[in-house]
């Protein structure tokens, strides 16, 4: 009796997964609109398929763990694919790419010490194009694996897909019939200029890049298609009748090469299961370089023979997997709305959620940004919402999944007092953050004390937000300055401090001391003053003095700040409680000078100031460089009038490269041609704002 329950209870949860999967398959292939995840699809097929393992009678022909894609939309002619269209099984953690190499093992035995190829999984459409004695002939969508769309008249207007196959050498003969497989993707620089112009247009946004080329491919008017800026990386061969002969996966991707059709220069041949791994922890780890989106590594058998004795089952081969990256996206629960009070007052609402591992790290709270954007995106109380986190980027609440929500949801309205203080909220005229004008606000205090101690300002290792909490609601602090009157006695004195971590404490507030005065500037927490402003600022004037000798008009002749952030710095210095706390700074022995910079008289500019000799300029950096974090890099091309693109294009002025640099990158550089800078070369070209004689390769 227990046993039937146990099994009615398996039987109906498989068909509700089934249901389920149907329905987001139809949302994400037919629709291109999914409502959720890519990794919460993968979830619930995950669930089904341990059901279908555990109870090997609920296992059906058309599962949806055995069947490829979506159903082919009617509104295009069918294609039916000559060789199927399979998917791809996926391994979502190195332990489980490990079990994929053993079962490939106990079929052909010696596989994993041969040789893989490895190439970055691209989010994008799978496509098949078909070439008839070189000419490009049909083009058509995977659909559910066996019968497509054509989509023949879309995909030639891509601009990288070549009409007819010109080898590139005449040794290599041309197919009589080829059928190329490969990716239909938007670059995300193509992706942001797209929303921005639907946006002006009052038109519909797309959720993500993926979801943008699949729906630009499927317009019955091709010239939308041309309008959207679609691009193509082949990574296969269907089928093919004459040509080279192939013996393995690679040599296949260089005779499509050869042909004249892109090949993801990222792709790589490695040996044995260690490079693998070292290829899929690159690719993690270096994801967000691409000008394009990538969900993990594709991993491939390169020997075509034994490709064909490890077979497939009836919806994915053997000899290939998807390692699927720590997922970026997920839904949870959102529990709560609160607001927490910045150091400048500014009032921001955050997402209290329920508990989500997105990107490798759990997470609680995401943000959400200001009143306009909650109201925006509607997120209520009790929602399913689309959590987003990309690497180190804060959480972010993209937006609710309407079909799971609550009927007794409500909209959520900003309040109007300060939790931490009483006081008023205000929404500035014309702006869309919600202050809180008390500036003896507690929570205000706290904020301006964590940031002055962070990392980018005067970097107070062990002076993080719960002890700086600790400090003020022990009485020992009150603003910054009061850091440096700390000493061991009252320290010993607060609850779980113990010796060594005073010690370690004390040391690291006096090492601050030392920090230059743009790392000051930082850390007062001046409005608008960002850490490239800083610089300028303190490169200009030398000194804390310099500053204050200044006025608003001479602050705005300085390059990079402005009059809007002059007139900020001036408002800043004639607080009195500002100016009290730059006395206490002053008489700790806080430096208040930018070393390497001659002073001059006060208030006359003497030091670096930067005319706008890069105006316009687009610089690419990649790599890593000594003299600049990534960051500083991009503010000295800033500072000087310049661009920083992420990526390379016909457009860029010079690609300045460093160690590690990002292969595709540097090989797009080289391709068009670009000036090449090292380091030295880089140093002389914001020196100068001109490109060196001889540039390096």
């Amino acid at each position: 009796m227990v046993q039937a329950k146990v099994d009615q209870g398996a039987s109906d949860r498989a068909a509700a997964l089934r249901e389920l999967i149907r329905h987001h398959a139809e949302r994400y292939y037919g629709l291109d609109d999914p409502e959720i995840p890519d990794a919460d699809y993968d979830a619930l097929v995950m669930e089904l398929r341990e059901l279908e393992r555990q109870h090997p009678y609920l296992a059906a022909p058309d599962s949806p763990t055995s069947t490829v894609g979506g159903s082919p939309s009617a509104l295009f002619a069918p294609v039916r694919h000559r060789v199927p269209m399979m998917s791809l099984d996926n391994a979502f953690s190195l332990e489980e790419l490990s079990a994929w190499m053993e079962r490939m093992e106990r079929i052909a035995p010696g596989v994993t010490s041969t040789s893989f190829v490895c190439e970055p999984k691209i989010d994008g459409a799978a496509m098949s194009i078909s070439y008839l004695d070189g000419a490009y002939t049909q083009a058509a969508t995977r659909g559910d694996g066996m019968t497509g769309e054509d989509v023949t008249a879309n995909v030639a207007t891509l601009r990288v897909i070549p009409k007819r196959l010109e080898p590139d050498t005449q040794r290599l003969p041309v197919p009589t019939r080829i059928e190329v497989r490969g990716e239909v993707y938007m670059p995300l620089s193509s992706f942001s200029e797209l929303n921005r112009r639907q946006a002006e247009a009052g038109e519909r946004i797309f959720a993500n890049p993926r979801n943008s080329a699949a729906g630009s491919l499927r317009q019955r008017d091709s010239s939308v298609t041309a309008s959207r800026d679609l691009a193509f990386w082949a990574y296969q061969v269907g089928e093919v009748d004459g040509g080279a002969d192939l013996h393995r996966h690679s040599d296949a991707l260089e005779m499509l090469r050869a042909l004249g059709l892109p090949v993801n220069p990222e792709i790589r041949v490695v040996n044995g299961v260690d490079e693998v791994f070292a290829y899929c922890a690159k690719w993690q780890e270096h994801r967000h370089d691409l000008d394009y989106e990538i969900d993990g590594v594709v991993v491939k058998v390169d020997d075509l023979d034994i490709q064909q004795r490890l077979g497939s089952t009836s919806r994915a081969p053997r000899w290939a997997i998807a390692y699927k990256f720590p997922p970026e996206e997920r839904t949870t629960k959102l529990l709560g709305i609160e607001v927490s009070i910045g150091r400048t007052g500014r009032a921001t609402p955050f997402a209290v959620l329920e508990p989500v591992v997105v990107s490798g790290s759990t997470v609680s709270r995401a943000t959400l940004h200001n009143e306009e954007q909650v109201a925006a995106k509607d997120v209520r109380i009790g929602d399913t919402v689309i959590v987003r986190k990309a690497g180190d980027v804060i959480p972010e609440v993209l937006g609710p999944v309407l079909a799971d929500r609550p009927s007794a949801a409500l909209p959520w309205t900003f309040p109007t007092r300060c939790l931490s203080c009483d006081g008023p909220l205000v929404r500035l005229p014309g702006e869309s953050e919600t202050f809180c004008g008390n500036l003896d606000c507690p929570a205000q205090r706290v904020e301006r004390i964590v940031h002055f101690a962070s990392r980018g300002a005067m970097d107070i290792e062990g002076l993080g937000d719960k002890r700086v909490r600790q400090f003020v609601e022990s009485g020992l602090l009150g603003d910054p300055g009061d850091l440096y009157a700390l000493d061991a006695p009252s320290l010993l004195g607060v609850e779980r401090l113990a010796d060594l971590s005073v010690e370690n404490l004390l040391r690291a507030i006096q090492g601050s001391k030392q920090q230059p005065l743009s790392r000051l500037l930082v850390g007062i927490g001046i409005r608008h003053l960002g850490p490239a402003g800083a610089r300028a600022l303190a490169r200009a004037l030398g000194d804390l003095d310099g500053i204050l000798a200044a006025d608003a008009a001479m602050l705005s002749a300085i390059e990079g700040i402005g009059p809007v952030i002059a007139d900020s710095i001036v408002k800043f210095f004639e607080s009195p409680s500002n100016a009290a706390v730059m006395t206490k700074l002053r008489s700790a022995g806080v430096q208040l000078s930018e070393p390497g910079v001659q002073l001059s008289e006060p208030g006359v500019p003497s030091g670096e100031t930067f005319s706008r000799r890069m105006e316009g300029r687009s610089v690419v950096v990649t790599g890593t460089l000594d003299g600049y974090s990534r960051d500083e890099a991009r503010d000295a091309i800033l500072a000087r009038g310049g661009k920083f693109p992420g990526s390379v294009s016909a457009k860029t002025w010079a690609v300045v490269v460093g160690r590690e640099p990002g292969e595709t990158k540097l090989r797009k550089a080289e391709e068009l041609g670009l000036p090449i800078l090292d380091e030295s070369g880089f140093e002389r070209l914001l020196e100068t704002g001109t490109l060196p004689d001889s540039p390096v390769s």
